[in-house]
């Protein structure tokens, strides 16, 4: 066999075998907190109703982490003087579920084309560049499981 043959035989066993090389990870340990990712995009009501899922989340589970990403009218209850239906503010809940370790993530791209400024968000609130490709990112380069209320 030539030498580009042999190279070429090479580089098609290593790309047959790179699916193999992925099953053959490690999964986490059976105690490591199971990572979660709330995706938010809707408004309001659904922003009430991931409040209530992370609350029971994190009573059948306290050591989830929990990241909630935001775009679009999901950022809605992240600012400041944001209510829900019946007119309470969300504001304690927020504050509540980030000293419990949730982690709120407001879309960057939303915040521009809305013409939103960061200041009127949340102190608990952090901006990441796209909230679309926070959501891909901490599935595909953390492992976390995707929710959506």
């Amino acid at each position: 066999m030539n030498r580009s043959r042999r190279q070429l035989a090479v580089s098609a066993l290593s790309l047959a075998l790179l699916p193999l090389a992925a099953l053959a990870q490690t999964p986490p340990a059976a105690d490591a907190p199971i990572k979660v990712v709330y995706h938010l995009s809707e408004g309001i009501p659904q922003a009430s109703r991931a409040i209530g899922n992370i609350r029971n989340h994190l009573a059948a589970d306290p050591k989830a982490r929990i990241v909630v990403v935001t775009h679009g009218l999901g950022i809605d209850f992240l600012l400041q003087g944001a209510t829900n239906q019946m007119d309470q503010p969300f504001a304690g809940s927020i504050a509540d579920l980030a000293n419990k370790g949730v982690e709120f993530r407001v879309c960057n791209n939303t915040l521009v084309s809305r013409k939103i400024d960061a200041a009127k968000l949340a102190m608990e609130a952090t901006v990441v560049p796209s909230g679309v490709a926070e959501v891909a990112r901490l599935q595909a380069r953390e492992g976390f499981v995707y929710l959506r209320p």
